[in-house]
């Protein structure tokens, strides 16, 4: 314990969770009272946010106290599984079945709670993704075109990002990046995390000028968006990992 909490502050920490290494990370936030820890969307990383005066090594210790907690939220993942023929696949908030005949066309068609899909079915999966990303592009790019205006800021350029472990970013240059599996999510959860991203156009940072602009350009609640993710996000990196 005291090893690893005289670590080295040039290196990540990390901590070892049923066997598996996990980074450990550190944020403060101006906007924290008190510190908070969860595991990242894919098990990935450990998460903790701290208040602007919290101490390291007090969160790492808060993390290594809780290892139990953080194996079962570990055990609990979903394992990840590929689409296959008769199963189900989300779709912006709707668990659609798979309907594969080696007949019908290669792209997929959306009919009566179904996907519809042809082809050979050793490629099923991998044309459902290309699909999903290609309807994520398209449908991200409206949402992304709608919240720049609002915001009052020039449209940018969309990238999908397929990142383990955020849903989205805007970088310093106002490159948005969202992550693609948000197109299986109810679409008030996508847009919260678009319309999260453009505020960061007018406010690069978390002040309280930057969540009184969301909540202007939001038309939903992001408490319940943000609730969904927390409660259902990983489930969005089990079908295709």
């Amino acid at each position: 314990m005291l090893d690893w909490l005289r670590r080295d502050p040039r290196e990540t920490p990390s901590i070892e969770i049923a066997g598996q290494v996990l980074p450990v990370v550190v944020r403060r936030l101006a906007q924290a009272r008190r510190m908070t820890m969860r595991l990242a969307p894919d098990g990935s990383e450990v998460r903790l946010s701290i208040p602007r005066w919290g101490r390291t090594a007090e969160a790492l210790a808060f993390a290594a106290a809780r290892k139990d907690w953080l194996a079962g939220q570990l055990a609990a993942l979903p394992r990840a599984q590929a689409p296959e023929a008769g199963g189900t696949l989300a779709y912006r908030g709707e668990v659609l079945r798979i309907a594969h005949d080696p007949a019908r066309r290669r792209k997929p068609e959306l009919a009566d709670g179904a996907i519809l899909i042809g082809g050979p079915a050793e490629s099923l999966s991998a044309r459902l993704k290309r699909w999903l990303e290609a309807e994520a592009r398209a449908v991200m790019a409206e949402d992304l075109a709608h919240y720049c205006a609002l915001a009052d800021r020039p449209l940018r350029k969309l990238a999908l990002t397929s990142a383990q472990r955020r849903w989205g970013s805007c970088g310093p240059d106002g490159a948005i990046r969202i992550n693609w599996r948000l197109i299986m999510a109810p679409d008030f959860v996508r847009r919260s995390v678009v319309a999260h991203e453009a505020a960061h156009l007018v406010h690069f940072d978390h002040s309280p000028r930057f969540h009184a602009l969301l909540d202007e350009l939001f038309e939903g609640s992001i408490d319940e968006a943000n609730a969904w993710l927390k409660r259902e996000g990983r489930k969005l990196y089990a079908a295709f990992g």
